[in-house]
């Protein structure tokens, strides 16, 4: 018999929550199969099978939060078969190690030699290569998306190692669908979506959203005669790791929010102008760059908002270095990637990395390493709307800086009232190292260097 245990994905992360089973006891599984969905803080990712063999118990329920090295499963190995490395892989691949990952699959540093299939022949041979029934084999970033291209990804020949199903061979499918789609109605376009989800139950979704990716179903439970319909929806994944992260924040720090606004004329025509350069380097320039080139600027000046407090040690711990956790916004909750060492990185270096972070949290393809270790966090809700809020901070940071929507506003300028473009800015500090004359003096210095962003470049190093 062969235990398996919650593996130690590093990054100091010590639990995982059970997800969903994607195997049953009794069933038959082969080398590097998927066998459960794991959750922790940030990263949701499959773990494979180690060995060959049958299902013999499994152990955990789902919803369950365990510690590493729980027994997961047991299963008895039918012929003392290992995997491929796909498992080691996968575990590396939690991390963000990428040489680990493919050095654990075999491929050195390359990535595995794909076959060219013709499109015609991927659609008729899928019944053959993945029957309903069996589960195809894929990374979580290969499910995400053929789950957003609304196509049943077991039905999906794989040419990747152990018959993975990768990209390309997802693009193939999709297209043999729309070939024999267009050939069916006389060459019109169809929906590819439509033809794909054959059988497929519906989602429960909250009014004005898209049903999260991997979100448990919602029960509407009957109710006797006379009472009101009640949905009930699990507290599950990112949404129950955000509650818990709150909670603790709301519980072990002491929040105090300042409010001011910000006369924001000025950035955005140094946006304008810069604007040109970032296109003709591939760069979409926003205003967040400029927001967390302010913060750097204004966090070196004021070490206590750049701070985490040790309470086992008794002690405050003043970080040097620079990590700007950006909040985004995806379907399954607040993601929180991290812009390393941003004080040493340009507008357009940061606009970039801003724009690649938050595709690929929305896209559920982050790794650890992108999600922890961030000094302050900023969050951005002006596109969305909103006059102010009061954000939690993330613990165990200091303060938490709220960006809200952007308007022409009246305001009074040399004695005379005129239309300027205004933005509020909120910023909740743990008020046991941060007094409220400093946390104004730090939201004034933020607010200077916006007003005024050539001061931005006198502060460049």
């Amino acid at each position: 018999m062969y235990e398996f245990k919650l593996p130690d994905i590093g990054e100091g992360m010590h639990e995982g929550e059970i997800r969903r089973w994607l195997v049953q006891e009794g069933q038959q599984v082969a080398a590097d199969e998927p066998l459960v969905e794991v959750q922790t803080d940030k990263v949701t990712a499959e773990l494979p099978a180690p060995v060959s063999g049958v299902v013999r118990k499994l152990c955990v329920s789902e919803g369950s939060v365990v510690p590493v090295g729980t027994v997961l499963a047991i299963l008895e190995d039918s012929a003392a078969q290992q995997g491929d490395g796909t498992a080691e892989a996968g575990i590396a691949e939690m991390r963000g190690d990428q040489g680990r990952a493919a050095e654990a699959r075999g491929h050195g540093g390359g990535s595995a030699e794909v076959h060219a299939v013709p499109a015609a022949a991927a659609h008729s041979a899928s019944t053959a290569a993945s029957p309903r029934g069996r589960r195809a084999l894929a990374t979580p970033h290969v499910r995400s998306l053929a789950r957003k291209l609304g196509v049943n990804i077991d039905e999906v020949p794989g040419t990747g190692p152990a018959g993975r199903v990768t990209e390309e061979d997802l693009q193939r499918f999709v297209a043999a669908l729309k070939e024999a789609a267009q050939a069916a109605v006389g060459g019109h376009e169809a929906d590819v979506a439509a033809l794909a989800r054959a059988d497929r139950p519906a989602q429960p979704t909250r009014e004005g959203q898209a049903a999260p990716r991997t979100a448990a179903a919602a029960v509407v439970k009957p109710v006797p005669q006379g009472a009101e319909p009640v949905e009930e929806v699990p507290l599950r994944g990112i949404r129950r790791r955000i509650a818990e992260h709150m909670v603790k924040s709301v519980q072990t720090i002491p929040h105090v929010t300042h409010v001011d606004e910000v006369e924001m004329e000025a950035v955005d025509a140094l946006r304008q102008r810069l604007k040109p350069a970032a296109e003709a380097r591939g760069v979409k320039l926003t205003f967040l760059p400029f927001y967390i080139k302010a913060l750097t600027v204004a966090l070196r000046e004021f070490p206590y908002l750049n701070a985490s407090v040790d309470n086992a040690g008794e002690r405050i711990l003043l970080k040097r270095y620079y990590h700007i956790g950006v909040a985004v916004d995806t379907d399954e909750g607040l993601i929180v990637p991290v812009i390393r060492h941003a004080d040493q990185k340009s507008l357009f270096d940061i606009a970039a990395e801003v724009a690649d972070l938050a595709s690929r949290a929305r896209a559920g393809r982050l790794a650890l390493h992108e999600v922890t270790g961030s000094t302050f966090t900023v969050s951005n809700v002006g596109p969305i709307g909103g006059l102010y809020a009061t954000p939690i901070i993330n613990h165990p940071e200091a303060a938490i800086l709220g960006l809200h929507k952007m308007e022409p506003r009246p305001v009074v300028r040399d004695g005379q009232l005129v239309i300027r473009k205004m933005m509020h800015i909120s910023l909740s500090f743990d008020h046991r190292i941060i007094d409220g004359a400093m946390a104004v003096r730090f939201t004034n210095r933020i607010k200077a260097l916006l007003e005024n962003p050539d001061l931005l470049w006198a502060e460049l190093r």
